[in-house]
């Protein structure tokens, strides 16, 4: 490329692929996800959200709303570094499964 002065100058192109000098990764010095991690990660957002939505139901002047709330999010935080993808899912089913045999009391405490 040939700029008004004279000088020469190297195009570059930038690519969407790779960034400009920075080393490949996902953000904030993480690894790029595996599919396989990608849909696990899914998995467990949508299960957060299920809970959610059930504990928004029980009336907010309960104690036991913050109380729920509270342990759901201790035990998301807790396991947050785990990478083994056997074990991500059977944290996951397990889960579903205490959630699952909890949710009729926490709705019939909601009425």
């Amino acid at each position: 490329m040939r700029l008004a002065s004279g000088i020469t100058q190297r195009a570059t192109r930038s690519y969407a692929t790779i960034s400009s000098g920075n080393k490949l990764g996902g953000g904030k010095g993480r690894p790029f996800l595996t599919l396989e991690h990608f849909v696990q990660r899914s998995r467990a957002l949508a299960l957060w959200r299920d809970i959610v939505r059930v504990i928004r139901k029980v009336p907010p002047t309960s104690s036991t709303r913050e109380e729920l709330r509270t342990f759901a999010r201790g035990e998301f935080e807790r396991h947050k570094y785990i990478h083994d993808l056997g074990h991500i899912r059977y944290l996951i089913s397990k889960g579903k499964t205490e959630f699952d045999s909890m949710r009729p009391y926490i709705e019939q405490n909601s009425l």
